[in-house]
């Protein structure tokens, strides 16, 4: 007994001691860096004194001011947006007779696997005020009114199109699982459709579009390519492209780069504590006992309107930024005169294309962007792995904190995770600043909540009766978990390393402090083809890199349907 609990200490420990590393010392260092000014490049950690004046003139300085209103205010319009989209296409699809729901559903989720950055720069190519696909098509047409992305109204409607899906998520999820019942008892009471909706339907799954809205919210806050490419052009400076700006200066103003990284991380900390105040002490219950199946509303000639909401989504959020980028990927000047200009094929060629791949960076880039992506899903999907089956299927000591610190990432931006790992490594001897390493790491840390969350959903559908079972047979921990919980927590297995690896490639904030010439990854290179000027070049490695997660994304598909197929699980065998 003693020695079990021992080892239980241990095993909590050594989780907490992994944990630390990865969050607690980069964020302390982080909060201490903001209270010095130091140039952590140059003097690492020695003789520097503490003061609360980087907070002070951070507080005072009317930039930040500045800065900090443009972010709330493109989150916020974003999020309203997300919402508007996310909620009625939850709506038509779960709760209507409209026809082609798998098709409105999968076009749902398509915006949540395109990057930020190419999602702007797509945009970019499509709305730009003067050269602007959209807006030459409109000039042929003798129209005088343009698209401007380059402004707020711009940045708010490209990020509430591509993160709709996060509403979607959840509040698909809570109408499939909200009993019909409720809604038939207050139309029998007189009330209409719409008014029944309106009180009944969306109050009930209030949790859920609260959930999805500020999830929403924090993650738009925290996304640095968008407003790179649509915000800068326009001089609209957010908290993100702020944050990296005072890095780029010379000299950097690291110290107050840290400063402005607490404060966005406070504001995003504080956004996921309203949101659990929010939802706690309240009684949302929609599921009973009682077995039901979620009703479909006729919509009559109407279905069609709802059909073709969904089809103008997936125009305008999938396949018009595709052909942009493929316009602008092949076409050898993207500066078109007129509408017949457009259809000339003597303008394209694969010019593009062979100056990205004679470049041995975007060769480097890829390679690099492989690698960390699979050291990430690997090491960060057994992490998650030991930390959700200790949080969720052990009683040893110590897994309330590991709940806690391992959710801690949630409120910090994956910028912010940039600048403390800059803080936490630059100055310390070793060698783990400047290689893939350190990528990963930050990766792992900025997604170990994902993770969990995607792994913790398989292992809490395994009856412990299982595990017991196996106990009981005489098999010890590590029998079972590799004979019982891992055939059958496979498939979300795999779907969370895909998840981690999906994430890890597409990452922009957090590497844009810790790359160097050796370890830049394809995020970072897209963004300085873009700054340059390359944009035929730029949307050329989007096309690559949007086809590379594509394919990805198939693979991994396959691998999970593979997985799914029933285990060989044999209690008798435990022995």
């Amino acid at each position: 007994m003693n020695w079990r609990k021992a080892g239980s200490w241990l095993w909590s420990g050594t989780l907490l001691l992994i944990l630390a590393f990865l969050v607690i010392y980069p964020i302390a260092v982080l909060l201490l860096g903001a209270l010095t000014n130091a140039n952590p490049v140059v003097e690492g950690f020695r003789g520097f004194d503490l003061s609360i004046t980087n907070f002070t003139d951070v507080l005072a300085n009317p930039n930040v001011h500045l800065a900090l209103a443009n972010s709330l205010l493109v989150c916020a319009g974003g999020t309203a947006v997300a919402v508007l989209i996310g909620l009625t296409f939850s709506w038509v699809v779960v709760r209507t007779d409209t026809p082609w729901k798998g098709l409105i559903a999968a076009t749902s989720m398509l915006p949540l696997f395109v990057p930020p950055l190419v999602a702007g720069v797509a945009w970019a190519i499509l709305a730009s005020p003067k050269t602007g696909l959209i807006n030459t098509f409109m000039a042929a047409m003798g129209l005088s009114w343009r698209i401007d992305v380059y402004s707020m109204t711009g940045m708010i409607i490209v990020f509430g199109m591509y993160y709709a899906p996060y509403i979607y998520m959840f509040t698909a999820s809570a109408l499939r699982n909200m009993d019909p019942a409720l809604e038939e008892a207050a139309e029998i009471s007189g009330a209409g459709s719409l008014r029944t909706l309106m009180t009944v339907t969306f109050p009930l799954i209030a949790p859920a579009i609260l959930s999805g809205t500020l999830l929403s919210f924090v993650v738009m806050l925290g996304i640095y390519g968008i407003p790179a490419v649509l915000g800068t052009p326009g001089n609209i400076p957010v908290l993100t492209t702020y944050i990296f700006k005072l890095t780029a200066w010379s000299p950097p103003l690291y110290a107050t780069a840290a400063a402005v990284s607490v404060l966005l991380m406070v504001v995003t900390g504080a956004l996921v504590w309203l949101q659990q105040w929010l939802l706690s002490g309240r009684s949302y219950t929609t599921v009973a006992g009682k077995a039901f199946r979620p009703r479909s509303l006729r919509l009559g000639p109407w279905r069609f309107l709802t059909l073709g909401l969904a089809l103008l989504y997936l125009l305008v959020v999938v396949v018009l930024p595709t052909l942009a980028l493929v316009v602008a990927a092949f076409r050898k000047f993207l500066f078109i005169r007129d509408l017949p200009a457009l259809f000339d094929g003597r303008q394209y060629g694969l010019q593009h294309f062979e100056r990205l791949f004679a470049n041995p960076l975007a060769l480097r880039s890829i390679a690099n962007t492989m690698e960390v992506g699979l050291i990430t899903a690997v090491i960060g999907g057994v992490l998650a792995f030991a930390l959700g089956y200790t949080i969720h299927r052990t009683t040893v000591v110590g897994r309330r904190a590991l709940d806690i610190i391992s959710t801690l990432p949630v409120a910090i931006p994956g910028l912010v995770i940039g600048v403390a790992y800059l803080w936490a490594w630059i100055g310390l001897p070793g060698g783990l600043y400047g290689t893939i390493w350190i990528l990963a790491l930050a990766f792992i840390a900025r997604f170990l909540p994902d993770t969990i969350k995607a792994l913790s959903t398989s292992m809490l559908q395994i009856h412990r009766e299982l595990e017991e079972a196996s106990w009981i047979c005489g098999r010890g921990l590590l029998g079972t978990l590799r004979s019982i919980v891992l055939p059958l927590a496979r498939p979300g297995v795999i779907a969370a390393m895909t998840l981690l690896f999906i994430l890890a490639i597409r990452e922009l904030g957090s590497s844009l402090f810790l790359y160097t010439s050796q370890t830049m990854v394809m995020a970072v290179l897209l963004l300085d083809y873009y700054e340059g000027g390359n944009l035929g070049i730029t949307a050329a490695f989007s096309l690559v890199q949007t086809v590379l997660l594509g394919v990805l994304i198939s693979l991994a598909h396959l691998a999970s349907r593979s997985a799914a197929a029933p285990a060989d699980v044999g209690i008798g065998r435990a022995g």
